[in-house]
């Protein structure tokens, strides 16, 4: 007889359990064994305010020196090999983007930046001083040093999170926030978005495979991600849901005890 309404009891708790917690499902028309196409090539773009490592090298390194230095100088040994001055100062912080979209660039004066990928930037410098002769196969590296977003709203954790390179998706920021909270609307994701000097709001439903094919997959520098909250109409709503399947569970419950007992 104990054995029974220890079953019983079980069952009750299992029961209550189920009914207290609802379950987010993400991408729910996906199909199993299609395959969905991923951009590989994705660049971010550049913005005002980005900080950028740029790395200039070549074949011999003393004729790249003087794109590497930021207000600084260097000297030419009696052997003909340059170094840098030790009093020089190495650009630790990166070329910062200003207001205007330009960058100071050692040797090549302002260049504009703004608006343009990682990779058209690498292009830009790179025909510059090959037209300007001063290396006839640079090759350029660049880097951002302050890529971050924000997310806010219905999330485990609001705030700004910054990102180790250039490439985050929304599902992996949404994660890094410590996913949705039992308030969500998994159908009323926003990304705010700067474009071209204005703001622009991309509106997302988790459920469907059609993410991927957002402009707001890759998420950009200083994206805003705000996953709206249910209103209070809607909490009502689901409080009611909830204590009526409690009680029923409840009655259920009681009702599978008294029956084992008997």
């Amino acid at each position: 007889m104990n054995k029974k309404i220890i079953w019983a009891s079980l069952l009750a708790v299992l029961l209550l359990t189920s009914c207290a917690r609802k379950r987010i499902v993400y991408l729910q028309d996906m199909e199993m064994g299609v395959r969905y196409p991923i951009d590989l090539k994705y660049e971010a773009v550049v913005h005002r305010d980005d900080r950028l490592s740029i790395t200039v090298s070549c074949k011999n390194p003393e004729l790249a020196i003087p794109f590497n230095i930021y207000g600084g100088t260097f000297k030419v040994g009696s052997d003909g090999n340059v170094t840098a001055d030790a009093s020089t100062r190495i650009n630790e912080k990166g070329y910062r983007v200003d207001v205007d979209g330009n960058i100071d660039f050692p040797i090549l004066g302002k260049l504009h930046v703004e608006g343009l990928k990682v990779g058209e930037v690498r292009d830009l410098i790179k025909n510059k001083i090959i037209e300007g002769e001063y290396m006839k196969d640079p090759l350029v590296a660049i880097e951002f040093l302050n890529f971050k977003y924000t997310v806010l709203g219905a999330v485990g954790r609001n705030g700004t999170f910054s990102v180790d390179g250039d490439r985050i998706t929304l599902l992996e920021a949404i994660a890094n926030a410590g996913d949705l909270s039992a308030k969500a609307k998994i159908d009323r994701v926003a990304v705010i978005r700067e474009i071209d000097g204005e703001r622009q709001m991309f509106m997302h439903d988790l459920r469907s495979k059609d993410l991927f094919e957002s402009p707001c997959f890759y998420l950009q520098q200083n994206d805003i991600v705000y996953v709206e909250p249910k209103y209070r109409k809607k909490d009502n709503e689901d409080r009611g849901w909830q204590i009526g399947t409690t009680m029923l569970s409840i009655v259920t419950a009681v009702t599978s005890i008294l029956w084992v007992t008997k």
